[in-house]
């Protein structure tokens, strides 16, 4: 599943793409939305919220994606071949005059009021890249369940919405316990959260950028961008110790086993 960033990233492409401009196609390919048609309609803005895509249209209507494990959305020139998939796999289509955006296996495509959106993204925690952000208000969801290990805890998009597994594994290794530690077993753990709310926030920000290669160590050397996520064996960063991996709720999880004391799976 994407990161938060990755999301905005793709909110970005979208919202250049069809911002300010009037729909000259709208082809919404699942069965509750397939007779619904935007065409005449000017795109409003395409906003991210945490991992979810809010497309809004004049008229107060909103288009919400996911894009959840493999989904995707491509930009296309207006007279450029589509690339992404087979035709099957395609869910939604918008298109301006100059380009158009081709949603690609999307598990959720819901048209709904823009005064609705709530009920689509109203449960999620302070978005990480979003005007919302509030590390304390984050904080307090982390501590709110001291007993939940915190890669669980840091997943759950109703603590702080935009977080993944790369992101789980970074920030775990960042605060220097496993994924499996207890919330309320983190060293002054009011503190330990605010600080990881604010790193989380930090490094999001710092990989909202194109660059496509998210790196949470500020190193430029190639294969040091991560700490320990996907170096299984490999020597940890700081200390040389092989870096660790184990399912954490069917995910692969990795970890220090030097640097990050705690339980584990």
């Amino acid at each position: 599943m994407p990161e938060g960033d990755s999301v905005w990233r793709v909110a970005a492409r979208l919202h250049t793409a069809l911002a300010g401009r009037e729909l000259t196609r709208c082809d919404l390919r699942v069965p509750r939305f397939a007779t619904s048609d935007l065409t005449g309609r000017t795109t409003l803005d395409v906003t991210p919220r945490g991992k979810h895509l809010l497309a809004r249209f004049e008229g107060g209507l909103t288009l919400h994606t996911h894009l959840g494990m493999d989904g995707a959305w491509r930009v296309f020139a207006a007279h450029e071949k589509w690339h992404g998939g087979p035709a099957h796999e395609i869910r939604a289509v918008l298109a301006t005059a100059g380009h158009t955006a081709v949603g690609y296996r999307l598990p959720v495509v819901e048209l709904l009021r823009t005064a609705d959106e709530g009920r689509a993204v109203g449960h999620l925690g302070p978005d990480l890249l979003g005007p919302d952000w509030d590390a304390d208000e984050a904080a307090a969801r982390l501590l709110a369940a001291p007993g939940r290990p915190l890669g669980e805890a840091l997943l759950d998009q109703r603590n702080l919405a935009g977080i993944g597994n790369i992101y789980k594994s970074e920030l775990c290794f960042l605060a220097q316990v496993t994924p499996w530690t207890p919330v309320g077993d983190l060293p002054d753990p009011p503190t330990t959260a605010v600080r990881l709310a604010g790193a989380a926030h930090r490094l999001l920000r710092a990989n909202t950028g194109d660059r496509g290669i998210r790196n949470t160590t500020g190193s430029r050397r190639p294969g040091q961008e991560l700490f320990v996520y996907g170096r299984t064996h490999r020597p940890c960063l700081r200390c040389g110790t092989p870096v660790r991996e184990a399912p954490q709720n069917d995910r692969p999880t990795y970890w220090c086993p030097r640097c990050q004391p705690g339980p584990t799976a």
